[in-house]
Formats: C-alpha cells, sequence, structure tokens
C-alpha cells in the first residue's frame, strides 16, 4: 500500500492551508481501509507538529481539537475494521440501493387487495355461469314435460263428448249462430236461464269481471263470454236482449227452440230440469252451474265451479292462454 507524502513549511502563514489538509483527510478516511486511516492519522499528527506555531493565528473555532480529530478517526476505523466504509461514505449509497429496490419491486410487486378482489369475481362469475346452465337446464326440461302434458290432454279432450257438437242458435240480436262462428277465439259459455233469482246473476258477474280483468292484459287476446239459455220457453231474443245488457257488453245471450237448446246442452253434458209451477206460472229450473272455457280449436278446456274466485279463474286462463298449442292447422 503506497503512502502520501505531504509537505508543509513553517515558514507558511496561509490560514487556508489547515482547512485543506483537514477535509482531505477526512476524505481519504472515506476512500480507503484500515491502513489508510493510520496512515492518514500519522500524516496528520507530523502536519501539527509542524503547524503548531501557526495555531495562534486562527481562530479557535475554525478547526476542531486533536482530541475530536481523533475521536473521529477512531469511530472511522472501527467501521472500516468491520469491512464496511464509513457511515457518512454509505449513506448515498443505502439511499440509492433503497431507490433502485423501491422503483424496481414496485412494478413486480402485486397488490394483495387486488388479486383476492380479482380471485373473488372469478369465483362468482363461474358460479352464476354453473347456476345459470342448471337453471336454464330445468327450465327447459320443465317447458318440454308441460307441452307434452298439454298435447296428452289436449288428446284426452278430443276423445269425450263435451263439447264436440256444433250447436245451432239465435243470438240476442235475433241472428243464427254456430259453434263455429266462434273458432279462434277464447271462450268462456255459461249455462242459465233469465229469471233465476241470485245463482245465475252471480256467476255472470263473476265471468264479467273475469272478462274486464284479462281485457286489461295486452298480452292476452280477447275473451268472448256467451249466456245459453236452459228456459227457452221464457228466454226468448227479445228477454235475452235485455238481460245481457247488465254484463259485459261483449256478452252473447243465445236461444232457440227447446230441442236446439237441449242439444246444446247435451254437448256440454249440463244438466237442466224445470220445477213446478206456481199459481202465477213461475218456476225455478235446476241446472248445472259451470262456467267452462273453450279454447281457439273449439274443445272444451277447463270448467269453474262456484268455489273458483273471479280472480282464481283469470289467473288459470292466463295460464292456459300462454300454454295453449294449436291442433288444428288452418
Amino acid at each position: 500500500m503506497s503512502h502520501v507524502e505531504l509537505k508543509f513549511t513553517s515558514r507558511s502563514k496561509d490560514r487556508r492551508l489547515l482547512p485543506q489538509v483537514i477535509l482531505r483527510m477526512l476524505r481519504l478516511s472515506c476512500l480507503r481501509g484500515l491502513d489508510w486511516h493510520v496512515t492518514s492519522w500519522t500524516i496528520l499528527q507530523s502536519t501539527m507538529r509542524e503547524i503548531n506555531p501557526l495555531s495562534h493565528h486562527l481562530p479557535k473555532a475554525t478547526f476542531p481539537s486533536c482530541r475530536s480529530l481523533k475521536k473521529i478517526h477512531m469511530s472511522h476505523i472501527r467501521t472500516s475494521a468491520q469491512g464496511f466504509p464509513p457511515q457518512h461514505c454509505r449513506l448515498p449509497w443505502l439511499l440509492g440501493e433503497q431507490r433502485a429496490f423501491y422503483s424496481q419491486g414496485s412494478s413486480k410487486t402485486p397488490k394483495l387487495g387486488s388479486t383476492a378482489g380479482i380471485k373473488l369475481r372469478t369465483r362468482l362469475v363461474v358460479m352464476l355461469l354453473f347456476g345459470g346452465g342448471i337453471i336454464g337446464t330445468w327450465w327447459y326440461v320443465y317447458q318440454e314435460k308441460q307441452q307434452k302434458i298439454q298435447m296428452q290432454r289436449m288428446e284426452q279432450l278430443r276423445k269425450v263428448a263435451v263439447g264436440q257438437g256444433d250447436f245451432s242458435l239465435l243470438d240476442h240480436t235475433g241472428q243464427r249462430r254456430t259453434k263455429r262462428d266462434f273458432l279462434g277465439r277464447w271462450v268462456l259459455l255459461y249455462f242459465g236461464f233469465t229469471h233465476c233469482p241470485d245463482i245465475c246473476p252471480d256467476e255472470l258477474d263473476k265471468l264479467t269481471n273475469v272478462v274486464h280483468t284479462l281485457d286489461k292484459d295486452p298480452s292476452l287476446p280477447p275473451v268472448q263470454p256467451l249466456f245459453i239459455t236452459v228456459d227457452p220457453e221464457r228466454d226468448d231474443v227479445a228477454a235475452m236482449a235485455k238481460y245481457v245488457k247488465d254484463f259485459h257488453p261483449r256478452l252473447i245471450g243465445l236461444t232457440g227452440t227447446a230441442e236446439e237448446v237441449k242439444q246444446a246442452g247435451r254437448d256440454y253434458r249440463v244438466y237442466a230440469s224445470a220445477g213446478p209451477k206456481d199459481e202465477d206460472g213461475d218456476y225455478i229450473v235446476d241446472h248445472t252451474i259451470i262456467i267452462y272455457l273453450v279454447n281457439p280449436d273449439g274443445l272444451f278446456l277447463d270448467y269453474y265451479n262456484r268455489m273458483k274466485n273471479d280472480a282464481q279463474i283469470s289467473e288459470s286462463i292466463r295460464n292456459h292462454v300462454k300454454n295453449y298449442v294449436k291442433l288444428f292447422p288452418d
């Protein structure tokens, strides 16, 4: 290891010399190891002896005492002896290393919260897709089953005798009407008579409420209400025209001869029997109290007795209309 030789003359009176020497010694101590510290300390001692006569020309605060310098160099020596550069020399390196570390690590280190959020969203998407697939499959199987049941019921209705006949009656305007006139429309059919004291008006009121309720749903086709008399002897065209005015405006009253009315009732398995007459010639007709639902194919589809209210009937008809499958091509 080479040594540095610095020469100073005792005759020099330059006050700037001493600070430069001290700064040079400190710089050398930062750049070298233990050998440099020992050499620097030796040179410093010899220099201080040479410039000692000049010390009384300099202020006391210009440079530290030899004791303080010795403490500073001893701390440098201990640090260098451990294999590390002095503290004040390492600080810039450490700051640079830390800045480099954070600048490199900030772009590579993932955030824990964002990673957990991505995993949670992925699981939710997978669960939704899986659940949606199960629900879609179940709904498809359910619809297929309902259509199959509907087709089976239609086939059964075609085999039964209910509503299979083609009636021919007069409406309340005197016009001849047959069953074919109402094909392609949903029909609510009720059998009764105009002299009925309470049951027939109640049932026709309920039928009117059902039609009004269904008319409020624009997705449903209009339902045609029909009223066929079971008392053709008293319910002529004029009586029917007067009677139907008290109910739904689309209600059509149908009447005819005793044989025509009897044939229409027979097609729908309607029971009707006139009771004995009183002194005024008035009598009561005992008959089946049922509202029939007929689909656009002219087939009897469902019926509603007195236990069904208008809300239940409306909901049932709505379901029938939505699940309707046309059987006969045009």
